[in-house]
């Protein structure tokens, strides 16, 4: 699968695409294992940490990264099946404030993301190169669902890192 050109996606979204691998199918596959394992790791204390005030907790941020994963590949469904309905954009923090991920488990949201994952591991796999080339727009941009899968594992990677660097 070729990359996404970078008229297909909002500016935004490449310091997400730029940490992918030329091989996205692979990476997703590999995220969904290797990022539960990871999480499954980490301690209920370590779960709960924000490295400074008004920042996410691990939780919190696990959840974010599970609601994005739903927004994105909502889109990816939607602009796939060829709706040219021009899509919103979402508030994050308010996800996050309304969600209660603190009253979770981490254990809980690595398998939430897990299942996920797989999910829409079915999706991809089963689109075309037509309907992976469909592009129109979110939340006031262009984006293709090319971009879209990129920006699934961009997303995860670029949160990885913030954990890994910030929090442990």
């Amino acid at each position: 699968m070729k990359r996404p050109r970078a008229d297909e996606y909002a500016a935004f979204y490449g310091k997400y695409i730029d940490t992918v691998s030329d091989n996205v199918i692979a990476e997703l596959e590999h995220q969904a294992n290797s990022f539960t394992t990871f999480l499954k790791g980490l301690t209920q204390d370590k779960a709960s940490y924000a490295y400074a005030e008004g920042k996410w907790t691990i939780k919190e941020l696990v959840g974010h990264i599970i609601d994005t994963e739903r927004i994105m590949a909502y889109r990816l469904l939607t602009i796939a099946r060829n709706d040219q309905t021009p899509l919103p954009g979402f508030e994050e923090d308010d996800y996050v404030l309304n969600a209660r991920f603190a009253d979770r488990t981490l254990d809980s949201l690595a398998d939430e993301f897990a299942i996920v994952r797989k999910a829409n591991m079915y999706l991809v796999k089963s689109l075309n190169e037509d309907e992976i080339g469909r592009v129109s727009s979110a939340n006031g941009s262009p984006i293709s669902v090319l971009a879209l899968i990129y920006i699934l594992a961009g997303h995860l990677n670029h949160h990885r890192n913030i954990i890994e660097e910030r929090y442990l």
